[in-house]
């Protein structure tokens, strides 16, 4: 895969402009972190998109990748990496649902480290392929059922599902470390699915947190 620089910086419907009009959309709904609107602005989401659709890739929709998957609104995105960057530590970072690899790239624009886990093979490879020429060295990418984490990099500071289970896996809590966060959608596809954010607060007890609805694609695999 090659990509000039030209690519990255994008023209008219893809330029940085266009990325900053995006980004102020985003405060005016109530995203507030300003790192995580900077490193918004800086990710060539057109990249991660069809190149059909590059054109419309700094709307604020969510767009089919193929699959039966989607790349997910900028709002979600910035909003859900809003709330993971209010955990004490980000050293080490699960994302279960690499899809795109568009969250990835935010994270790892974000993080020290970050694991992200795909089922779908032919997701896998294209997202591993366009972080890695896009020169993301602390993202690692992995082909596997996301729903039981990364066991060989656990545990985690904080974990980012992308995709929504009818309720939390319990491999997910156990992964992640005492005093961590994870943010996950939780809700089957045809009813009400809710933005939560767990904390776990000893080995044996945590805490969930509501925050607003949401509508993501089911996540694949098993609890």
């Amino acid at each position: 895969m090659s990509i000039s620089k030209l690519d990255i910086q994008g023209v008219g419907m893809t330029s940085q402009r266009t990325r900053d009009r995006l980004m102020e959309r985003l405060k005016a709904k109530g995203i507030k972190n300003s790192e995580v609107l900077r490193v918004m602005s800086l990710v060539p989401r057109h990249l991660f998109v069809d190149e059909a659709m590059s054109s419309r890739s700094y709307e604020d929709s969510s767009f089919p990748i193929g699959h039966g998957q989607t790349i997910s609104q900028p709002y979600i995105v910035a909003r859900m990496t809003e709330l993971l960057l209010e955990s004490d530590s980000l050293e080490n970072v699960l994302e279960v649902g690499t899809g795109s690899a568009y969250q990835a790239a935010v994270l790892g624009g974000l993080v020290k480290n970050l694991h992200t886990v795909e089922v779908i093979p032919e997701l896998y490879r294209q997202g591993r392929d366009l972080l890695y020429t896009l020169g993301y060295r602390n993202i690692r990418t992995h082909l596997g059922d996301g729903s039981w984490g990364w066991q060989d990099a656990a545990p985690y500071d904080a974990i980012m599902v992308t995709a929504a289970p009818d309720e939390i896996p319990s491999a997910l809590i156990e992964q992640l470390k005492i005093g961590g966060r994870m943010i996950i959608p939780v809700g089957a596809q045809k009813s009400e699915q809710k933005l939560q954010v767990l904390t776990r607060s000893s080995e044996s007890n945590y805490s969930v947190t509501d925050h607003e609805s949401v509508l993501f694609v089911p996540l694949v695999g098993g609890n």
